[in-house]
């Protein structure tokens, strides 16, 4: 992973530790996959973390002038995708992230410490 994947990534963990959020993982997808270089993922315990979490990581974006190219599922919170093309951020509250298991999917990917 290039060293501004990696700043990207830190921004997105570091916004996501600062609204409390859980379990963050990051997958490196760059060998196994054309849909993005990395995922992360990570938990949040209710509806408006899960929101606040999503909305921390789009304000610590757009301080970088970095945007997103879409976003699903902010209104449920159940899962919430923010795609920024080389990076795709999953926050999901504890029973879809076990229901869809996006790190036994993609287990032939990298994991990243970040």
């Amino acid at each position: 992973m290039n060293d501004q994947l990696m700043n990207k990534v830190k921004t997105v963990k570091d916004a996501i530790e600062d609204k409390k959020g859980l379990d963050i993982k990051v997958l490196d997808l760059s060998k196994v996959s054309d849909i993005t270089d990395c995922f992360v993922i990570a938990s949040g315990t209710n509806r408006s973390q899960i929101q606040a979490l999503s909305d921390g990581v789009e304000e610590a974006f757009a301080k970088k002038q970095i945007f997103h190219q879409g976003i699903e599922g902010y209104d449920t919170a159940n899962w919430i995708l923010l795609d920024y093309g080389d990076i795709v951020v999953h926050i999901f509250d504890k029973d879809s992230r076990e229901l869809y298991d996006l790190e036994r999917i993609w287990n032939d990917a990298d994991r990243v410490e970040a």
